[in-house]
């Protein structure tokens, strides 16, 4: 029996580009697994040379999944650029209509990753049949869950909409504020519409999901809770009180135990604390925490981070949803990846609770937007987006134009988490098989699908990018190759 190699590809229900290999020896035991990211984006190249308020809006291009994420990060950055601070120094009427925007945010893409893309797997099974096994399946076999999930992510585009002027690519965040605020007419839309399309439905259908996720995990505890499960360091932002807070706060990092790595550092700094790996099968760096090294500075970010790092969540709701998530490993951090979907869902309640305190803040119809002060020529804005920290880091030069730009994006940030939750399921299904199903091929995609993935956003080169150019013949022979240094 000789060595061989499995490759699934591409990785479905993900946004994004990406394959696994997973390579057997000659018994038959997993011996290696990678996720690849085989997507280039060069963003951190060309928005150099750009005037710098362009940022806002040239950088939320890199996806159409999660632009607002990158939007208010870039924003966030500049407010610090002109003057305007970080976080709350923004006018009142500035930074609660950018939370508004990123609750929006929040709510439709939790939404659509559980209902459209997580949903199939549970409700049919990771080794059903693939052509009943997706969104369409839902559709036809549970037609009001597939009706919620649409509806769902339909109202949180149009809270985008009506804060960054159009539901993909707005212009709303601009450096010191926003451009716009909320007229009455449409909040009343938001707090008084016809169902489903108003806050209060929202919410009882936000409920709803955790209640089909909670009974899913009653009848299916083992598969949930051992599906892929491994010590990890969490890091996230928090507000200065240790609350959950998904649009500013400090950053906090805690070790698999709960002991805090990062106590609560000014993200500005973010530098003396994170770096990055290059390794040359992926186009998606390593970050690692500095103090403790390459080997074991990794660490998982997003939901299950989150409620890892945080102490509390300011809604009620939420927090009774969140007592009951700590007490299911006794306070300890969580570091079950398919519990990442429950995270996900107390997050999109709370989401809910959010945007429904925002829509009934007065502040809202307020015309002081944009505040500014003494220029700087470097910023750092970091956001919790739906699928984890995102850091966004300019400076400027004497014309006003971006010079450097370094992002590491939330899919970045999970690069090994992920690699080890395939791993995990690899080594436990494939070892000793003789034969690979398209079912076990599966299992592993639906560990990479728990961590919500955004290759598109992720990819990107240290340096120079490594291109490497292999001419072929007709019969498929290598002719000549080359690789750039």
């Amino acid at each position: 029996m000789s060595a061989k190699k499995i490759t699934i590809e591409p990785v479905t229900r993900i946004e994004g580009h990406g394959k696994v290999t997973i390579h057997m020896d000659e018994k038959n035991n997993v011996s290696q697994t990678r996720l690849h990211v085989d997507e280039f984006r060069g963003f951190e190249r060309f928005t150099q040379g750009r005037p710098y308020w362009e940022m806002p809006v040239l950088v939320q291009r890199l996806c159409g999944i999660c632009p607002v994420s990158h939007h208010l990060a870039a924003a966030k950055a500049l407010d610090v650029i002109v003057g305007a601070g970080t976080g709350n120094g923004l006018t009142p009427t500035g930074e609660k209509m950018r939370r508004l925007m990123h609750y929006g945010q929040m709510f439709q893409s939790h939404a659509l990753h559980f209902f459209h893309l997580v949903s199939p797997d549970l409700l049919f099974g990771y080794d059903s049949d693939p052509l009943m096994r997706n969104v369409i399946g839902v559709a036809i076999k549970h037609p009001d869950l597939a009706v919620q999930g649409v509806m769902m992510r339909k109202f949180g585009q149009e809270i985008i909409e009506a804060t960054a002027g159009k539901k993909i690519h707005g212009t709303g965040a601009i450096p010191g504020g926003i451009n716009k605020n909320l007229t009455t007419e449409e909040r009343d839309k938001f707090l008084k519409g016809p169902d489903p399309l108003n806050i209060k439905k929202m919410t009882e259908w936000a409920v709803g999901a955790l209640n089909l996720f909670k009974d899913y995990h009653k009848k299916n505890k083992d598969f949930i809770d051992n599906f892929s499960k491994f010590p990890s360091n969490f890091l996230s932002i928090v507000r200065k009180d240790g609350a959950l807070d998904l649009y500013h706060g400090v950053l906090r990092a805690v070790d698999t135990d709960g002991k805090k790595i990062l106590n609560d550092v000014d993200y500005q700094d973010y530098l003396k604390y994170v770096a990055e790996e290059v390794r040359s099968w992926s186009y998606m760096k390593f970050p690692f925490l500095r103090s403790l090294g390459k080997e074991k500075g990794w660490y998982t970010v997003g939901p299950l981070a989150r409620l890892n790092v945080c102490d509390f969540i300011p809604t009620p709701l939420a927090q009774k949803e969140f007592e009951e998530f700590k007490k299911y490993t006794n306070g300890k951090p969580n570091t079950m990846s398919m519990h990442m979907h429950w995270a996900r869902l107390i997050e999109l309640l709370h989401s809910a609770e959010m945007i429904n305190e925002l829509l009934n803040d007065a502040d809202l119809q307020k015309t002081d937007l944009v505040k500014k002060g003494k220029k700087q020529n470097e910023g750092v804005g970091l956001i919790e987006a739906p699928r984890g920290t995102l850091f966004h880091h300019y400076r400027i030069n004497k014309d006003d134009q971006i010079e450097m730009a370094n992002l590491i994006v939330s899919t970045t940030n999970n690069n090994e988490p992920m690699n080890r939750a395939v791993n995990c399921v690899a080594t436990s299904m494939f070892t000793g098989k003789t034969e690979i199903t398209e079912g076990m091929k599966n299992a592993v995609e639906v560990a990479i699908r728990a961590y919500d993935p955004c290759l598109s956003c992720a990819t990107h080169a240290i340096g120079k990018m490594p291109l490497e150019i292999k001419l072929l013949d007709s019969n498929d022979e290598l002719v000549s190759e080359y690789r750039s240094r």
